[in-house]
């Protein structure tokens, strides 16, 4: 293809992307990724159709002398996505790759806080609010308006078990304090329910009381213009925008210090806690896959494996001789 270009195969295939809702960034990974490989099948002579064996496994020895193993997975599965789809669609007979041994990267199970590192968590949000106080006792100040801003920033995001793109984006009519419920909006634009108990369900009425509002207010004029209209989003920054996923990022990360929890601790990880904690107590794997919004249960079975009490509990309640004294 030359320089702007795109093949009208790759063409419809983003096309297809759009219309199930994928991301401007997956669309655009998925255009360079497949452009550079119908490109390099081009140079070789190849039809991208029906490459040969030979081909493929040239493709592969080229990914793998350039990108690291996880890329090289990356790519392969955004081209496999193209070769089933132009197989749906009449344009090629199926997947080349089908008959190729592609690299697997291992399955890592994810880092999940233990319920007193939460608890940790939520200590180091008080540390604020009792150091506002003692700065402001007679008012809510910045301070106090952030701090509150911060406990219900993770008592939602633990008790919910949002994304961190979920919580930028929900805004204050998916709210629903009297319910304990939050409607986002997942992967693929699925919309579901979040639920909240009654800690998240007061630290969002006490945020939204005397926090939101002194951050709202903190909202100026461009240099030339009106004031924007007031966000819809729950969470608001210093300068009472919405707050992004880096600033969502960046105060997680800064409480994850003040609480000395290990390096690593993500807004991603409050979700795998929230997963596997529910887990622990006994919640059904398909619940936990209704709350965590995933389309396959395979998705949400790597839990049980980072579960082990619940195991160890669901043994001994069930084998006939797991509780049995010895001798008996």
């Amino acid at each position: 293809m030359s320089a702007g270009s795109v093949d009208p195969a790759l063409e419809r295939f983003l096309r297809g992307l759009a219309a199930r809702d994928a991301s401007e960034h997956t669309r655009r990974s998925y255009q360079t990724t497949i452009a550079a490989y119908l490109d390099w099948l081009a140079d070789r002579g190849a039809d991208w159709r029906a490459p040969s064996r030979a081909d493929l496994r040239a493709y592969l020895a080229h990914l793998g002398g350039r990108s690291a193993r996880s890329s090289v997975a990356q790519r392969l599965a955004a081209i496999r996505s193209f070769h089933r789809y132009a197989a749906r669609e009449g344009m090629a007979t199926g997947d080349p790759w089908g008959a190729i041994a592609t690299p697997r990267l291992p399955r890592r199970l994810p880092r999940v806080l233990e319920v007193d590192q939460v608890e940790r968590l939520l200590a180091a949000v008080d540390a604020e609010l009792a150091a506002a106080d003692l700065a402001a006792p007679n008012r809510i100040d910045l301070a106090t308006a952030l701090a509150l801003r911060d406990r219900a920033l993770v008592e939602t995001a633990y008790a919910a078990g949002l994304r961190i793109s979920e919580l930028a984006s929900a805004d204050l009519a998916s709210l629903e304090l009297r319910r304990g419920e939050i409607r986002v909006l997942g992967k693929g634009r699925k919309e579901r329910v979040g639920l909240i108990g009654r800690p998240a369900r007061a630290a969002l009425a006490a945020y939204l009381e005397d926090g939101r509002p002194i951050l709202l207010a903190r909202r100026v004029a461009p240099v030339a213009g009106p004031v924007p209209d007031e966000p819809v989003e729950i969470f608001l920054n210093h300068l009472g925008r919405p707050l992004g996923i880096r600033g969502l990022r960046y105060r997680l990360d800064l409480l994850r210090r003040r609480a000395g929890l290990p390096d690593g601790v993500s807004p991603h990880t409050l979700r795998h806690s929230f997963a596997t904690h529910l887990l622990d107590g006994g919640a059904d794997l398909r619940v936990v896959q209704e709350l965590l919004g995933h389309e396959s249960l395979a998705t949400t079975q790597v839990y049980t494996h980072v579960s082990p009490a619940r195991l160890r509990a669901a043994y001994r309640g069930a084998h006939p001789r797991a509780a049995r004294p010895v001798g008996g």
